[in-house]
């Protein structure tokens, strides 16, 4: 018997125990798994903008390209005045009140000074600016090289614009308007020329594309193959968002944007499930408590200081000390610079360095020589960053200090935003004092009811604040995950905050103090990340640390066993975990649904983001 004849027989024996009743086992049908696109991280950039640096650059890259986020447009007529974004001075700093607010913030920092022992147990001995004044007065700066090395920007072909760098060194004497777009991690909106919304966003897309096609060499019109993922700050403008979204879009022509919260991903990027994020820029500072890739909005606080603060603290005191650069000028961008390396060489948390130290800096600045200073300092380094705990040191008077996430006003495009959903807030609570009312609610609607109070109770709260003004520290209405208390104590917690400043270590304490439940507490207390260039000191983790540990309540200080702050995550640079995360975030299977892309964005507009974005929009 040939082979296919013993298939044709055992086939026709299979056929006779169907016939007589035998039962086969049921396999399942395949189902084919639908085809995925493999995921190309070197098709996807990362955007991480910043008051002072933006970082761009493919996910697959080891690090981002980084530049300072200016640009310097020529005017459009030479007559016309030169404008200049400010970076170290800021509104708030000559009221009558400064001087008497700095001073007062200098004691309290010196009697923190004092109050530490230094590690051998004895008390640090003050050393009074006086002590220095009297060497640094003498001081006269000795040339290195006549010429400086250092060259302004070459703008004899009169270029429109220029980014970064050569924007920096653009001759003020050339008429160009030198723009920070975003200062204080929002959209710059001022009433000064280049201050309106299509003005900022113009001059971000000018710088991102520039970058884009200078330094990743991705041309323009090859930007359809790519997609972006944006970091934006986790208190957010959704006006801002909703803009920049719509200019990588449909200005810029990227196939798809993703929009992330800066601690998410620098959660992400230091390898942390859960982590109270502190986020210290150049001009803010972000606190917020993120665990497994949720920020919890309730955690999340704002303060408008950071990096540039301490430098401009810096600066007061070294004049305090008579510092020899005595040519120094916080509205020159230059001067700026050189005052932001001192910080970053001399400035230090560490309690056990004490006394007078001699020191020496350079000055190179175009058209002039090399001037080398010799500079005494003493308590000055210690004196500046320890400002970040005691804000008041800043001299910053009648200025919002602090921003939690405020209501946003009404959107057209998106039917359900918040003003919607208060509305139908209040016709269901409506709705479920009729029922009750009529006590006829049958038992399937119970868990209705419920619902209905807790929106009631939710609602009256929410229109209560609808009366202030938009820039007040506001919780959003749509935020289903905040428990009422929690939004009880951070209403009583703005109204406490007005017109102060608080504290950096205290920020923290209160952000945690925030979270629902205890275990999240715990949790928080175990991983403080410090993210950022604004806490790059020496010493500084032992110093946060130790502040944490003295003001967290007892009744926590018993059952979390080590408070432990972490600066430098896998030895990284503090400056690029975010952006580190948002490159990791890319690779990811499970981020592949929250891409937005062109066709839907053309067509839904903002409502992608709510649909979309991977936090309560």
């Amino acid at each position: 018997m040939t082979q296919a004849e013993k298939s044709e027989a055992e086939n026709g024996k299979e056929k006779e125990k169907e016939q007589r009743g035998v039962k086969r086992p049921i396999v399942p049908a395949a189902v084919p798994e639908p085809p995925q696109d493999p995921i190309q991280s070197d098709f996807i950039v990362v955007i991480h903008p910043g008051s002072n640096s933006l970082r761009i650059g493919r996910a697959t890259d080891t690090q981002p390209a980084g530049i300072p986020h200016l640009i310097a447009r020529r005017h459009k007529q030479a007559s016309q005045p030169t404008y200049r974004d400010k970076w170290l001075l800021r509104d708030g700093l000559s009221k009558p009140e400064s001087n008497e607010q700095r001073q007062n913030g200098l004691k309290m920092v010196d009697q923190a000074i004092w109050s530490k022992k230094m590690s051998n147990g004895t008390r640090r001995i003050p050393v009074m600016p006086e002590q220095a004044r009297a060497y640094n007065k003498q001081i006269r700066p000795a040339i290195l090289d006549h010429d400086s090395g250092a060259k302004w920007t070459d703008t004899s072909h009169q270029p429109e614009y220029l980014v970064g760098e050569e924007a920096l060194y653009v001759n003020p004497a050339d008429c160009y308007n030198l723009h920070s777009p975003i200062q204080r991690g929002q959209l710059n909106i001022h009433s000064g020329p280049g201050g309106s919304l299509t003005a900022v966003l113009t001059d971000l897309e000018t710088i991102w594309s520039h970058v884009l096609q200078k330094m990743l060499e991705i041309q323009l019109k090859d930007l359809k193959y790519y997609r972006c993922i944006l970091l934006i700050p986790d208190i957010y403008n959704r006006q801002h968002v909703k803009e920049m979204v719509n200019m990588l879009l449909m200005k810029m022509g990227f196939s798809g944007v993703i929009v992330h919260q800066e601690s998410v991903c620098a959660a992400y990027g230091s390898g942390l499930s859960s982590a109270c994020v502190v986020d210290i820029g150049d001009q803010k500072t972000s606190v917020c408590c993120v665990e497994d890739g949720i920020s919890h909005r309730n955690t999340r606080l704002c303060l408008a200081y950071g990096g540039s603060d301490i430098t401009r603290c810096l600066f007061w005191l070294m004049q305090r000390a008579g510092f020899p650069y005595r040519e120094c000028q916080l509205s020159n961008n230059l001067d700026c610079l050189v005052l932001q390396q001192l910080k970053e060489s001399f400035a230090h948390l560490d309690q056990d360095i004490s006394g007078l130290q001699d020191h020496e800096f350079q000055v190179r600045h175009p058209g002039s020589p090399a001037l080398l200073y010799q500079l005494r300092l003493g308590d000055e380094k210690l004196q500046a960053p320890i400002a970040l705990f005691y804000p008041a040191t800043f001299g910053i008077v009648e200025q919002k200090m602090i921003f939690t996430q405020h209501r946003s006003h009404s959107d057209p495009e998106d039917p359900h935003d918040e003003h919607y959903l208060l509305a139908t807030q209040s016709k269901q609570e409506q709705a479920a004092k009729a029922a009750a009312d009529r006590k006829a609610l049958p038992k399937t609607s119970l868990y209705d009811e419920s619902r209905g109070q807790d929106i009631s109770e939710r609602s009256h709260m929410q229109e209560s604040e609808i009366g202030s003004s938009q820039n007040e520290c506001m919780i959003s209405g749509n935020d289903s995950e905040e428990p009422l208390a929690a939004m009880f104590s951070r209403k009583t917690a703005s109204s406490q905050f007005d017109g102060k400043a608080l504290g950096l270590d205290k920020a923290i304490l209160h952000s945690i103090d925030c979270c629902a439940s205890d275990d999240t507490k715990k949790k928080m207390y175990s991983s403080v990340l410090v993210v950022g260039g604004g806490l790059m000191f020496r010493r500084a983790q032992q110093f946060l640390q130790h502040r944490i540990l003295n003001k967290m309540p007892p009744s926590f200080r018993r059952v979390v066993e080590n408070v432990e702050v972490i600066t430098r995550p896998k030895d990284m640079d503090p400056r690029l975990i975010a952006w580190r995360g948002g490159a990791l975030l890319a690779c990811l299977d499970t981020t592949q649904e929250l891409w937005i892309y062109q066709r839907e964005w053309q067509r839904f507009g903002t409502r992608m983001l709510r649909e979309r974005a991977a936090f309560v929009w």
